[in-house]
């Protein structure tokens, strides 16, 4: 009896903190982008930082909250399965609804960086067979991380700027007209509630996940790549399904490219520079299943001539369906 109310307890307390991570990102995204138009920075600049990093706040403050209370596995698990999520049942789901184009500004600059970015992660997490240690995600590991974003950064924005007419910048002040908020008064309650709730929601989060693995005899890496995964991707799946129903399709693959490079350079970046996280046993195996399906989405926009067809939507989503069962089974 009492095992059932507690696991009953961990549900709602899960739970519960999704929806303050998802409600406090949300607030942090339409606060901070008032705050910074009302400043004067421009709309791109909005673009490539508050709204970005507000759609990843959910894996940042979760990875961040478990590096620091020593819950790496959970932060490991959720970085790296909301990646194979965002491409094999993101885009999946939404190329079987919507055939993608692919812009050729994504080929050429954000799939390659998210290529290098994947098999960056994946050589620093191989201690073991690099020297012989256990796999560990290192400050210096972190850092190295952190200085890759800030390069792709400086080269977007240096590019945004020399190409105003950029499928990016036109996105970017798309959104950040939806944002736009007259009195600075509400944007800046806003970025004060979206921070308190994500606070709170990832301690409850992060706790609550930790206590459900123990008690159903799972690791907190495998909830994190799945459960936590899922969970803080709800962003990311709402942006691509809502563009699919608009006929923007194409602008799905924008949102989860864009989304992974900033959660394996900027999340586990940062949260591995706050402290090093212990790499978990199926970490390794995640991260080269990752950047295997980074090389196989380059190869279906080639074949595909810069497009993601329904049949090969069908084939991510199997793929999917394939890495679920191996993290719950094996």
């Amino acid at each position: 009896m009492w095992h059932n109310v507690t696991m009953t307890w961990l549900a709602l307390q899960f739970v519960s903190g999704l929806i303050l991570l998802l409600a406090g990102g949300e607030a942090l995204v339409r606060g901070g982008g008032a705050i910074a138009r009302g400043l004067g920075v421009p709309p791109v600049v909005v673009g490539l930082t508050v709204v970005a990093f507000g759609t990843s706040m959910p894996e940042f403050v979760v990875a961040v909250t478990g590096a620091a209370t020593g819950a790496g596995g959970v932060a490991f698990g959720n970085v790296v399965g909301a990646n194979v999520i965002n491409i094999a049942f993101i885009l999946g789901l939404t190329a079987t609804i919507h055939p993608l184009h692919v812009h050729p500004t994504i080929i050429t600059r954000e799939i390659p960086m998210l290529l290098l970015a994947m098999s960056a992660a994946m050589v620093l997490s191989l201690d073991q067979f690099l020297d012989g240690s256990a796999n560990r995600l290192a400050r210096g590991d972190g850092l190295i991380l952190c200085l890759l974003f800030g390069v792709f950064l400086y080269y977007t924005v240096m590019a945004l700027r020399q190409t105003p007419k950029d499928v990016f910048v036109t996105e970017a002040r798309a959104v950040g007209w939806r944002l736009r908020v007259k009195a600075m008064s509400i944007p800046v309650g806003l970025v004060v509630v979206g921070l308190v709730g994500l606070g709170i929601g990832g301690n409850l989060l992060v706790d609550a996940a930790v206590g459900i693995a123990q008690r159903l005899g799972m690791t907190p890496a495998a909830i994190g790549l799945t459960i936590v995964a899922i969970g803080t991707t709800v962003p990311e799946l709402a942006t691509s399904l809502l563009a699919a129903r608009k006929g923007e399709a194409d602008l799905a693959v924008g949102n989860v490219v864009g989304s992974n490079i900033f959660n394996i350079l900027f999340v586990l970046g940062v949260a591995t520079t706050i402290a090093p996280i212990d790499v978990p046993d199926r970490g390794p195996v995640s991260l080269v299943i990752g950047t295997g399906l980074t090389t196989f989405l380059i190869a279906l926009v080639y074949i595909g001539k810069r497009q993601i067809r329904r049949m090969e939507g069908v084939l991510l989503l199997l793929i999917f369906i394939g890495y679920m069962a191996w993290v719950a089974l094996v």
